[in-house]
């Protein structure tokens, strides 16, 4: 497991060494969701984008 920092109230988030980029993980403490990104053993996370509505397109 790798131990990140939240982007927002930078609280510890787990993350397996297994997860894979682009994964979304949520910080436990204020519930913001996060894209982690897995580079040759080296990860970190980001904000994750917000998904927007198609209303059926």
């Amino acid at each position: 497991m790798a131990d990140v920092s939240c982007v927002v109230c930078k609280s510890e988030i787990n993350v397996g060494f297994d997860a894979i980029s682009g994964e979304i993980v949520e910080c436990s403490s204020c519930g913001q969701e996060h894209e982690v990104h897995a580079v040759n053993n080296s990860i970190s996370v980001a904000l994750a984008p917000e998904i927007e509505e198609t209303w059926g397109e």
